[in-house]
């Protein structure tokens, strides 16, 4: 009597996945060609990002404040046969914004697939974040999305396709104390792509919503830390360098555009993250009072309190040293050092 029901729901479940394969198989795009911009490209994940856009035909383009690392990153392009465009840009700035994509729209025509990978970092126990922690960090991760999404959604709509992929974290899904300003502006973000995404299916645009966990792009020595800032460092860049916690920036930036160009809604990488996102939704509870005991783990107020550092002046005998060599490695080759 009951096999009737199981053999229904597996048939059931068997039809919805064949029916989104094919979904997939339609909505994918090819990248050769097509104008993408990738925000805060100039190192790290961003930088990674366009190379592997690049090595797929796209025709890239990177933004970033910072002009000395812009022109560094488009020498790295051009050595991998990439003929970049390098733009400097403050993307929380809506003039700067709407001038580079004009800027675009002229050189190369408009943007059809946008990355907002732009991000900033800062690090230390509660007490020692002040309110414009928590500004700037909405500026850059939510205030700059929303920009230059509003910069390229009518180019996008009068084409009636589009990509338009939000690089989150796993700190959107899970907030970590040591990490608040962070977190609270990659949930904003979450919440903004997510609802996004439901609004322009409809218009042949896909919004992909990534919240990866810790990558090897070697980005710890230039987030900011408060408090005993060395101390700080030093387990912030020995977890970002453990094979077991994080994964190499390359990997994550193949994964993404992998999601960008079959317009899935979200990615969440690598697995024990995706597991961790589960737990937190199944058993909030559990997961609140084991999230508790990591942050009496971390280091406590003291130092240099609200003042902050970056991870570059905040050595000492655990980092840089055998322990983050992985990602300093990485910091090496992604851009995030002067040769």
């Amino acid at each position: 009597m009951l096999s009737r029901p199981f053999f229904l729901a597996g048939a059931l479940a068997g039809a919805t996945t064949v029916a989104r394969a094919a979904a997939r198989r339609r909505r994918r795009i090819d990248f050769a060609g097509r104008v993408t911009l990738v925000t805060g490209g100039s190192r790290g994940l961003g930088l990674a990002l366009a190379r592997e856009l690049a090595a797929q035909g796209a025709r890239v383009v990177i933004c970033a404040r910072d002009e000395a690392e812009l022109s560094r990153a488009r020498v790295d392009l051009a050595r991998r046969g990439a003929d970049a465009v390098a733009i400097p840009c403050d993307v929380t700035d809506q003039a700067e914004v709407r001038a580079m994509l004009e800027h675009i729209r002229e050189r190369l025509g408009p943007v059809e697939v946008l990355i907002n990978n732009a991000g900033a970092i800062q690090v230390g126990p509660v007490g020692a974040m002040t309110l414009e922690d928590y500004e700037q960090a909405l500026r850059v991760h939510l205030r700059a999305p929303l920009l230059t999404t509003f910069g390229v959604l009518p180019d996008m709509r009068r084409r009636g396709e589009g990509r338009i992929v939000n690089i989150a974290s796993v700190g959107g899904k899970i907030s970590v104390a040591h990490l608040l300003p962070y977190s609270t502006s990659k949930f904003a973000l979450v919440g903004f792509s997510s609802g996004l995404r439901d609004a322009l299916a409809r218009e042949g645009i896909y919004v992909t919503t990534v919240c990866p966990g810790l990558m090897r792009t070697g980005s710890p020595r230039n987030a900011s830390f408060k408090s005993r800032h060395r101390d700080e460092f030093a387990w912030f860049s020995i977890a970002d360098a453990l094979p077991l916690l994080s994964m190499p920036a390359a990997d994550a930036a193949r994964r993404i555009v992998e999601a960008c160009r079959d317009g899935r809604a979200e990615l969440v990488m690598p697995l024990p993250i995706a597991a961790a996102v589960k737990l937190q939704a199944l058993a909030p509870a559990l997961a609140a009072d084991v999230l508790g005991l990591v942050d009496r783990l971390l280091p406590g107020p003291g130092g240099i309190g609200a003042d902050s550092r970056p991870g570059s002046q905040s050595a000492s005998a655990w980092s840089p040293s055998l322990l983050t060599r992985l990602s300093d490695e990485a910091a090496e080759r992604n851009n995030e050092v002067v040769p």
